[in-house]
């Protein structure tokens, strides 16, 4: 289990761009094909911009024609968290950061093998870490 982190609403403010506040902590969205890792292709870890938590792996990203980032699996299962979402009249499992609790945002049952999984995920809930 991951520690988590706690953090007033000033303090999350403070931390946080507006867009990544909204997300992040409101359960916001961006528009499709807006985010600034819908198309990245380079080799890296992508990281929770609420804390740094290290949640996705380049290795599992795929093009799904979604407009947002798309992985097949987090980096580790205990990376993130899973709840049943039914805003906006739709049944949908939400994805969250497990250690901060940041809305990262949904995954679907129509993925690619070998999880048959896609990880929806807003670029502005992710801080990229290129390959060395």
């Amino acid at each position: 289990m991951t520690d988590k982190l706690i953090l007033s609403e000033a303090e999350w403010r403070a931390r946080l761009s507006p867009e990544q506040y909204h997300i992040l902590r409101e359960a916001g969205t961006e528009r499709a094909f807006t985010g600034k890792y819908a198309s990245t292709k380079a080799a890296g870890t992508y990281r929770c911009a609420g804390c740094g938590e290290p949640l996705f792996a380049s290795d599992e990203k795929f093009e799904s024609g979604c407009g947002w980032p798309s992985y097949t699996a987090p980096l580790k299962d205990e990376a993130v968290e899973e709840f049943r979402d039914t805003s906006y009249g739709m049944i949908r499992t939400e994805v969250r950061c497990a250690k901060c609790e940041g809305h990262l945002g949904h995954v679907f049952p129509d993925g690619p093998a070998p999880t048959g999984l896609r990880y929806c995920i807003n670029s502005a809930s992710l801080d990229f870490e290129p390959k060395d």
